[in-house]
């Protein structure tokens, strides 16, 4: 699920209570904490039996051992903080698997966890299979991290394509003795994977490229599954994030403008989305139930109007709902929207809408596609360059929303706009 009102408003209250008791130094830890708990408790609840449950805990280990295969330093121990904080992880999730006995109420935790006694052995083995393959991690040589990336992207295309997806669930469905038949993609609501899939991929690259700080477990975690930005972005940069906590311990506890400012955004993104995103979507925005009552030209252009207005709205109040509980927390989120639609062409609009998804696409495939493109003999003219570069990354951006011909289409068209806009500009620009 994504933040509705009583979430938004019990962050807010969690806000004041972290400012008012919380020691400086056990701030980075309260985050993580909380981060942990957000986790399962934002998970929608599914119909494939424990996937409510099981698919946040894949997530929090994929990043613990893509944390402990590459991104620590070199030391073959774990810290002490780096224990605590694994520590943390599996105590939170062998709470939570407890509500299978104590049948909270759904308001609190709605999600069945599978028996501990399916539970622990499953993590002690999954525990050994990462620390045997830490332990053999001198003899992947360079292929660790290029396979690391490969099997995100592979998690990545199951859970966006539609077949896929719907062959997975019925064979979830089939082990756990469920009915096949009612297999469908969304039997697999994986909570804010397509973000965190991005983030773990970025820190793979720069850890690839010698970029990437040394992180500790803690503050990885604090990154990958940051609460305020899970649902719905933005994607941060981990070096970016990890300034904001190192300087948490120094933060007042009563800092009036970032308090200020905060509210505000919350409030700017609370109106954006259930004000007027949701107004819009009553019957001014295109649907599959309005598109065929309306039937004059006028009408329709109206409603597809509508929809892209509608669509700015919800994503751009999200992405001010998250920036303000970060800031609440002592952590700025980058910007996501700068006014697109007052954009007079589409290369603008690219660069203020969803700027964090554009800058990621732009500098793990724009940029290294072109400069190979550069670097090849006989070299590729500068127009079919551009045309390739540009036609990978919105293809990419499309995909990256859903694997079907309609995004595929979406992603030809806006390449299409953007190589005319930038053929155009080229030969009409004043020198």
């Amino acid at each position: 699920m994504s933040f509705d009102l009583s979430t938004i408003a019990l962050l807010i209250g969690l806000a004041f209570l972290y400012a008012a008791v919380v020691p400086p130094a056990w701030r980075r830890w309260c985050l993580l904490l909380l981060s942990l708990l957000a986790l399962y408790w934002l998970q929608p609840r599914l119909p494939v039996r424990y996937g409510g449950f099981l698919l946040p805990l894949a997530l929090l280990s994929l990043t613990i051992a893509i944390w402990y295969w590459f991104v620590r330093g070199d030391s073959e121990r774990l810290s002490r903080s780096d224990g605590a904080a694994l520590g943390l992880a599996v105590g939170v999730t062998l709470l939570l698997a407890l509500n299978r006995y104590l049948s909270l109420p759904a308001a609190i935790y709605a999600v069945r966890p599978p028996g501990l006694e399916l539970l622990v052995p499953g993590l002690l083995l999954l525990g050994l299979v990462v620390w045997a393959l830490g332990r053999l991690k001198s003899r992947w040589g360079d292929w660790g991290i290029p396979a690391g990336i490969t099997f995100i992207l592979l998690l990545f295309i199951i859970w966006k394509s539609t077949p896929l997806a719907t062959a997975l669930s019925a064979t979830w469905r089939g082990l756990a003795g469920q009915d096949m038949s009612l297999a469908a993609p969304l039997d697999l609501a994986w909570l804010g994977f397509s973000y965190v899939a991005f983030r773990l991929i970025h820190t793979l690259r720069e850890k690839q490229l010698g970029n990437l700080p040394v992180l500790g477990l803690a503050d990885y975690l604090n990154y990958v599954i940051f609460f305020a930005a899970l649902p719905a972005g933005p994607i941060d940069r981990a070096e970016r994030f990890e300034t904001d906590l190192l300087v948490l311990p120094t933060l007042e506890r009563w800092d009036a403008r970032r308090f200020r400012l905060g509210l505000a955004r919350i409030a700017t993104g609370l109106a954006k989305k259930f004000v007027l995103a949701d107004s819009l979507a009553l019957g001014l925005a295109l649907n599959p139930t309005n598109a065929t009552q309306v039937t004059s030209t006028g009408g329709l252009w109206l409603l597809l109007y509508g929809y892209a207005l509608r669509l700015y709205l919800d994503f751009s109040g999200y992405s001010d709902i998250a920036i303000g509980i970060g800031l609440l927390f002592g952590i700025r989120l980058p910007e996501n929207f700068d006014w697109p639609y007052l954009q007079t062409n589409l290369t603008t609009f690219w660069q203020r809408w969803h700027i964090t998804l554009s800058n990621w696409v732009r500098h793990y495939l724009f940029t290294p596609l072109s400069r190979s493109l550069l670097r090849r003999q006989p070299r590729p003219s500068p127009t079919l360059i551009v045309l390739v570069a540009q036609l990978a990354t919105m293809i990419a951006i499309g995909l990256w929303h859903g694997l079907s011909w309609n995004f595929l289409v979406w992603g030809l068209w806006h390449c299409l706009g953007l190589f005319i806009h930038k053929q155009w500009s080229d030969r009409t620009r004043r020198w």
